[in-house]
């Protein structure tokens, strides 16, 4: 009677035990990946296509990811940029973030808990356009100018330091804080006088309705922006597989898009969102390797050190922070051993002028 009794408990025991475990191996995947894009999408359904991060979700690589499982992937896109990216991590609504290095170290000084674990969409660059009757030749003549900048977002750093080496502050300009869309209408209209932005600003060139009197391309790497990748500590701690699932599926489609095979393929997937394919050519140029990166090699490292400093420097941030204690390298070194990619991408120095050795 003792021994059956015995047996009955133990059975009961062992069930109990496997009743406790189902949770936390359900909680092994989480039900929804939320990711947030520091941009707007176009048309409906919605379109994204840029950098590596829009071809993932043009090709669905990201889900594929997570087929077996109960994960849903949803993607968010905000037209207020990396800001409003911001306030939805402060509102625990993202678990990752696609957003310039500005929007995403102001968000980290001011106390959110993020890692960056992974660059892409690296040294794009800032264009300068002004009315085609304009009398402004040059950054030297914004002075006194109504200027319209995308203030918040990672063009803001690169745009204040090209000011900087033309002897010039934001106090030196009537900057007026515009996004996109608005700063082209305004500058169409006349309403400013020049604007900052990026190679959407080609677009008006073509069309006669703008001069470009400056780009960063050719010019220092010093002057162009940076973005990457940002999943929240929470998330990560909560679900490392999930992160480095994520990370891992992005890291193969930047090779996918950097690999010469496929630059056809590529320029066209980003034309998707109504930039023509000879734009995205006279951007990156004949190759898309170096700009699809998704190292912490030592010039994004200095860049991000570099956008801490400044960010306080020209009062956009209030706080600095170590940028090394920052970067996790963990996903990215597993994605890129996993996928025998460890020496495929060049690293650069500090300045992005000379190729070292990858780290």
């Amino acid at each position: 009677m003792k021994q059956k009794l015995t047996q009955l408990l133990a059975g009961v025991l062992t069930g109990l035990a496997l009743i406790a475990a189902t949770p936390a191996q359900a909680e092994t995947q989480p039900a929804v990946l939320r990711i947030g894009i520091a941009a707007p999408a176009t048309g409906s359904p919605p379109v994204y296509s840029l950098g590596g991060i829009g071809i993932a979700r043009q090709k669905g690589w990201i889900e594929d990811a997570f087929k077996g499982s109960n994960t849903k992937v949803e993607w968010y896109f905000f037209k207020g940029a990396g800001p409003a990216v911001n306030e939805a991590l402060t509102n625990k609504q993202l678990d990752f973030a696609f957003q310039g290095d500005l929007p995403s170290l102001v968000g980290k000084a001011a106390g959110l808990k993020t890692r960056l674990i992974l660059a892409s969409g690296v040294r794009s660059n800032i264009y300068l356009a002004v009315p085609p009757d304009s009398p402004i030749k040059s950054i030297a003549d914004l002075r006194g100018k109504r200027v319209a900048i995308f203030k918040g977002t990672n063009s803001q750093l690169p745009i204040n330091r090209v000011l900087k080496a033309n002897n010039l502050t934001e106090r030196d300009i009537r900057s007026i804080n515009l996004d996109t869309a608005s700063s082209q209408a305004a500058l169409i209209t006349k309403d400013i006088d020049a604007s900052f932005g990026g190679y959407e600003l080609l677009r008006l060139r073509d069309a006669g309705k703008a001069r470009i009197v400056y780009s960063s391309n050719g010019a220092s790497p010093v002057f162009t922006r940076q973005s990457g990748v940002l999943v929240t500590e929470d998330f990560a701690a909560k679900y490392p597989e999930a992160t480095q699932k994520v990370v891992t599926a992005l890291v193969k489609t930047q090779q996918w898009a950097s690999d010469p095979a496929n630059y056809d393929e590529t320029l066209k997937i980003w034309a998707l969102q109504g930039t023509p394919v000879e734009h995205w050519r006279e951007e990156f140029g004949p190759e898309l390797k170096s700009r699809l990166s998704p190292l912490f090699d030592p010039f994004l490292v200095a860049r991000y050190r570099e956008a801490v400093k400044d960010s306080v420097d020209f009062k956009l941030s209030r706080s600095k922070f170590e940028v090394d204690q920052w970067i996790d390298r963990r996903y990215l070194t597993v994605a890129l051993k996993e996928l025998k990619l460890e020496n495929y991408w060049p690293a650069y120095d500090a300045n992005g002028r000379a190729q070292l050795a990858q780290r």
